[in-house]
């Protein structure tokens, strides 16, 4: 989970050495594509918990279904995010932001608009996976494809050995190259590994069953709503950023970039949760339904208080690995001591989240966080920001709430839902 987004981490810290219009221009960009980019993720997310239950019953030809049914579901998801894309990706001149930063902003996003394709490749396959309990392969391959990815940006980025001086472009073309490899890669090893052998089958097309492909999206849809309720949360924080000036946003990007590469290292033991309750489900065993549940939340705080602490006490260290800016620096050193201290929050809802997925439960979550984030986060963050002139850190605190309202709405639903079904 943290190699998905060290992608997005190298390209920013690689950036960054360019100067602080690429690096908020990078920040601009990827505020509209993780947006797409994690809808897309939700989605897949349907395959999981299906796999989880189908395995704990041992139905093999509905897991043939599932990668056969989930395969369809992507590639048509992808192919829709991308073309969303390209056909608004320049009403972002529109978002108030500085002019000189939307110009680097889109070619930018074009490049990386088609890594999505790719992308939704390599997430059929390791949802697969990871519902019948692999996970180590997906990592090996999100390694290595990270550092295909660091050394293309160099060579791309700063134009080494020959190779042109692409600067922000370039680092758009690492991006879709290592994501390339990676979707291949993942699907060879699904469809050629002894281990998948008996599941070969869902590599062929045609033959879709409307009620299967319903019953996925009914878990898929909502999850990338949920997904796109809580990006969306922070990319407008962004656009409210930009309002403030380009170090401002730059400073945002690089304290973004630290909470994120948290949020996936505990977002790990999400999707673990996500494959023990499924499986568990599928088992009928709730007992250890909640334990394995339980057990993982409590991981979950214990790495974010770690994280937390790491971002109070070197809030003026991290974000000098980004840039070299005083400026940018000094804004960013603040918004890592409200970023550590949401981080329990943050690994909270997290797992929450994936335990309930595990019980296919993912409306009223998605409701949570649109009520939470738009309803009370992103009009606080508004009036501490602007009216009331805290700037930044009002815009941040008003995060810490969203987050904080979030997580415990999450795990009272887990633990409601999860009693119900124990009597």
């Amino acid at each position: 989970m943290l190699g998905q987004v060290m992608t997005g981490v190298a390209d920013s810290i690689m950036i960054g050495r360019t100067g602080a219009t690429p690096l908020a221009a990078s920040s601009l960009a990827n505020v509209v594509f993780m947006l797409l980019l994690t809808f897309g993720i939700g989605v897949s997310y349907c395959i999981t918990p299906f796999v989880a239950e189908a395995d704990g019953r041992k139905d093999k030809s509905m897991i043939v279904d599932l990668l056969r049914h989930g395969f369809i579901i992507n590639i048509v998801t992808g192919v829709v995010l991308v073309a969303i894309i390209l056909l608004t990706q320049h009403l972002l001149y529109f978002a108030g932001q500085p002019e000189e930063v939307v110009d680097l902003a889109i070619p930018y996003l074009q490049i990386i608009s088609f890594s999505i394709l790719p992308f939704m490749v390599f997430q059929t396959h390791r949802q697969f996976g990871e519902g019948l309990h692999s996970t180590r392969m997906a990592m090996i391959i999100v390694i290595i494809s990270n550092l295909i990815n660091i050394l293309l940006n160099y060579l791309l980025i700063y134009g080494k050995y020959g190779f042109p001086e692409l600067g922000l472009s370039g680092a758009g073309w690492a991006t879709l190259i290592a994501r390339v490899l990676m979707g291949l890669s993942m699907a060879a090893y699904i469809y050629y590994g002894k281990k998948f052998k008996e599941y070969r089958a869902g590599f062929s097309l045609g033959n879709y069953s409307r009620t299967l492909i319903t019953k996925m999206l009914h878990i898929g849809i909502p999850a990338g709503i949920q997904f796109i309720f809580e990006v969306s949360a922070f990319g407008f924080s962004a656009i409210m950023m930009g309002w403030l000036g380009t170090n401002t946003l730059a400073a945002h990007q690089i304290a973004i970039n630290l909470a994120t590469i948290s949020y996936m290292t505990t977002s790990g033991l999400g999707a673990a949760a996500t494959i023990r309750v499924g499986n568990y489900l599928g088992k009928w065993d709730i007992p250890m339904l909640r334990t394995a549940a339980f057990t993982l939340i409590g991981m979950g705080l214990i790495l974010m208080t770690v994280w937390g602490i790491a971002f109070i006490v070197w809030r003026y260290q991290l974000p000098s690995l980004y840039i070299d800016d005083q400026a940018v620096i000094a804004t960013a050193a603040p918004l890592l001591i409200i970023a550590g201290l949401f981080q329990l929050s943050d690994g909270l809802q997290v797992v929450c989240a994936g335990a309930l997925r595990g019980l296919q439960d993912v409306k009223i979550p998605s409701l949570m966080i649109f009520v939470a984030y738009w309803v009370i986060s992103l009009p606080l963050g508004y009036w501490l920001g602007f009216p009331l002139n805290y700037g930044a850190n009002g815009i941040w605190i008003g995060l810490l709430i969203g987050l904080t309202l979030t997580a415990l709405a999450m795990v009272v639903r887990f633990h409601k839902l999860s009693k119900e079904l124990g009597k």
